[in-house]
């Protein structure tokens, strides 16, 4: 059977889904996203500017925006959040952000861990623009959700491994 969109009634208007019926259920969600950036301008951020840490205020800035998520997505649901983690790290490329956000609820946590991470890397671009315009945001994406009817997702599965003979 197809899918088919959620946020639209039998008249193609728009409309917040109504999730009353759903069962309660652990959800979790994780997304990632990567803030490209030049070499120089990573040794630059790394140096911690006058403004702090830019990796911790990007992570608190992430935790805050889950906790937003449906007063900026308009047909969000707000959700009681139980956990929100926001992780930056440099990498070669620039600085990679990856964010986990859990409730138990009748609904997803999917938006507000796109919105962590997208919010943090925002947050990094912000710190780092003085220095560096070029800075790219890139390959914001969800990567693993489970919980609720449709179960668990992952963007890239592992393979399976094969059990060695003894």
């Amino acid at each position: 059977m197809p899918r088919k969109l959620t946020h639209y009634d039998q008249t193609g208007q728009m409309r917040m889904v109504d999730v009353s019926a759903k069962l309660e259920t652990a959800r979790e969600a994780r997304a990632s996203v990567l803030v490209k950036m030049r070499s120089a301008t990573i040794r630059a951020v790394r140096r911690h500017p006058a403004k702090g840490n830019p990796l911790e205020i990007a992570r608190i800035a992430g935790i805050a925006a889950a906790k937003k998520t449906s007063e900026l997505i308009p047909l969000c649901h707000p959700l009681f959040l139980t956990h929100i983690d926001v992780r930056a790290r440099f990498c070669s490329a620039g600085v990679k952000i990856e964010s986990v956000v859990r409730s138990t609820g009748q609904t997803g946590v999917e938006m507000e861990a796109l919105t962590a991470a997208a919010v943090a890397a925002l947050t990094v671009y912000d710190m780092s623009k003085a220095i560096d315009h070029g800075i790219e945001i890139t390959g914001l994406a969800l990567d693993e959700k489970s919980g609720g009817k449709s179960g668990l997702y992952r963007r890239n599965p592992q393979p399976k491994r094969l059990k060695s003979r003894p």
